[in-house]
């Protein structure tokens, strides 16, 4: 059964690059535009792991990662968190709220798709 992955970003070109890459590793997908469909979608689909951008309307991506660890039925939901905000200071927010990675933007593909399917596979964490 293939592992379930939620791309969350508000960048049509991330999204659409994201979703060629997951796809052709054999992910099945859902997309989110923003924080409020995210945590719609994890309700919903019970992703194993979420690509989840931190600047989004509505609610950003600190809150969404926030809510999904203050929620114990999604505890186990892996979350990379794939952003241009790359000061130590917001990695180190991102980590602290229950990130298992924190991916900068621009991102290389072969990098990202190592550490979801390190992190989805071998069910441990990877940090920048």
């Amino acid at each position: 059964m293939a592992k379930k992955v939620l791309i969350v970003d508000d960048e049509t070109n991330i999204v659409i690059s994201l979703e060629f890459l997951m796809e052709q590793a054999g992910y099945e997908l859902r997309i989110a535009p923003n924080g409020r469909e995210a945590l719609e979608q994890v309700a919903a689909f019970a992703p194993d792991l979420i690509l989840l951008d931190v600047m989004m309307p509505h609610i950003n991506g600190f809150d969404v990662c926030r809510r999904i660890r203050e929620n114990p039925a999604w505890q186990n939901i892996k979350i990379i968190m794939l952003t241009a905000k790359g000061r130590e200071v917001e990695m180190a927010k991102g980590l602290a709220l229950g990130a298992d990675a924190y991916i900068t933007k621009p991102f290389s593909t072969k990098e990202l798709l190592a550490q979801v399917r390190h992190i989805l596979e071998d069910n441990g964490s990877l940090t920048p």
